[in-house]
């Protein structure tokens, strides 16, 4: 007996080592050129997105106008065009991906920085060119939501489906280590270019800072597509994957094309067919249309999803200004903080959010990914108290101080948050539809960013952002009721209240 048993211990431990000899392991010089791409474009698109509120208030003192109509412009480009850039990513090549992706964000960026350096060679070019003020505004706008909506495209790419691939025959641990990775160098990026790009501007001056952005945008941009084509190539994964989708492309469009001959031949042959449908109204058809178009049926694929609750509560976070955001920024400028300082508040607040990729893996191993959501969302709410009650404080500096510290501390709860939200759509939501998923979520969540910033044009005044500051807090408050709904939905309870010492004991008396 014990020999069978001795011998059954044998063969499991034997096997164990097989299955570990057989798991793949990833190399390690391709994770590394893909954390050092993409650290690269996350600079540019972070030095990008903290510099634009500051040459906007610059522009137009004493006003957010512009920096929300800019905010209205980009989150309004992502909205309308997030789900087709995710069809679009899942209809192409990687490598094509990789090319619209690198190409179209740098040469926005350098047309913005451009732009932007035209603006600050007259300071008064709005009092003395108002046509020309307003031409290269737009410019500015629009190169900028390109430059936004291209990013969107490598975001989905790398975040959502090359790292899931790359994963893929791995434990669990693999991923989540990777997720926390990659989102350290997105934090670690918002954490040292504004405090950088803070002090070119403090010490030298603003036309200096966007003069280097273009130069960043102009050198990076081969660096990047160099180090992502060589994951490309060194990862057969990542080609195998890519194959898959070629196939899934050419079988959706033998389908299109059956589909569409099967329909048109008794049109062709029947009379009365063809006069019932040309007797249909225009509004029908046209609905008809809407309900065929790539846009309607990615949110449909959206909705059909078992993370649309999650998905939802995670979007509903971009619908406020208690982030180091443009809106914030802009306000905390024109309260008389200096620039250096709001430069390294915001990289303060990165740097809590990099503590979140730490302390994530060590949570995710001890509860699920569902409940450490949970846990981190509702102390992300209690860190935002004190935004709140800066809202009470007379002294204007304090106050500011107050906003700062309440929202650089709620930032480990609400990266902790936005792992777990992205860990459980990589484990639910299948291959064939983590591009059109990723590009839906990134196109609700720029609704709401953009619905924050419409709140900006309506509030103008900075004397104001104690009106934004509740409504944020109301519905970073709605978003955390929903995901708690949710997890109450699947796990038909909130608490383990039985594991409380105290409480265990009052159950068993």
């Amino acid at each position: 007996m014990e020999e069978e048993t001795e011998t059954r211990v044998f063969l499991s431990n034997e096997q164990h080592q097989e299955e570990e000899e057989e798991e793949p392991s990833l190399p390690r010089s391709m994770v590394i050129s893909l954390y050092l791409g993409y650290f690269l474009a996350r600079w540019g698109a972070r030095t990008w997105e903290f510099s634009v509120a500051l040459y906007m208030i610059y522009l137009w003192p004493n006003s957010l106008f512009l920096t929300a109509m800019y905010g209205v412009v980009e989150s309004g480009s992502a909205t309308l065009f997030g789900p087709i850039v995710g069809q679009m990513i899942d209809g192409m090549s990687y490598v094509k991906v990789l090319r619209l992706w690198l190409v179209t964000q740098n040469l926005s960026f350098i047309v913005a920085g451009g732009a932007v350096v035209a603006l600050l060679v007259v300071p008064d070019l709005k009092s003395q060119n108002f046509p020309v003020f307003a031409t290269l505004v737009v410019l500015t706008n629009l190169s900028g939501a390109i430059g936004v909506l291209s990013t969107l495209a490598g975001t989905v790419l790398i975040e959502r489906d090359w790292v899931v691939v790359m994963s893929e025959g791995h434990s669990p641990a693999v991923l989540t280590r990777m997720n926390s990775v990659i989102r350290g160098i997105d934090l670690s990026s918002k954490l040292l270019s504004p405090v950088i790009t803070g002090l070119i501007i403090s010490f030298v001056s603003l036309r200096a800072s966007a003069i280097t952005f273009a130069a960043w945008a102009t050198i990076t941009v081969w660096i990047e597509y160099w180090l992502f084509i060589s994951v490309y190539n060194g990862v057969p994964a990542i080609v195998q994957s890519d194959e898959r989708r070629s196939l899934r492309s050419s079988q959706s469009q033998a389908e299109e094309t059956d589909s569409a001959s099967s329909f048109y031949v008794p049109l062709l042959h029947e009379e009365e067919s063809y006069r019932n449908t040309q007797s249909r109204s225009r509004i029908l058809r046209i609905l008809e249309r809407i309900s065929e178009s790539s846009f309607v049926s990615a949110w449909r694929n959206y909705l059909n999803q078992e993370i649309v609750l999650p998905g939802v509560s995670l979007a509903l976070l971009f619908f406020t200004v208690l982030s180091f955001g443009t809106l914030m920024t802009a306000t905390l400028e024109w309260k008389g903080i200096p620039t250096y300082i709001i430069g390294i508040g915001r990289g303060i607040s990165a740097g809590v959010g990099l503590a979140a990729t730490v302390l994530y893996p060590l949570m995710q191993s001890r509860v699920s990914p569902l409940r450490t959501g949970v846990w981190s969302f509702w102390s992300q709410w209690t860190c935002l108290l004190v935004c709140v009650g800066s809202i009470w404080v007379e002294k204007e500096k304090i106050a500011s101080y107050m906003l700062m510290a309440g929202v650089a501390a709620s930032r480990l709860g609400l990266w902790m948050f936005d792992l777990a939200v992205i860990q459980q759509m990589q484990d639910l939501v299948p291959e064939s539809d983590r591009c059109v998923v990723g590009g839906v979520q990134n196109s609700l969540q720029s609704a709401l960013d953009l619905m924050a910033n419409l709140l900006g044009i309506i509030v103008s005044n900075p004397k104001d952002f104690w009106m934004l500051t509740l409504i944020s807090f109301a519905t970073v408050s709605l978003a955390g009721i929903l995901y708690t709904i949710h997890l109450y939905r699947i796990r038909k309870h909130l608490f383990h209240l039985e594991k409380i010492p105290l409480l265990n004991n009052f159950f068993a008396s």
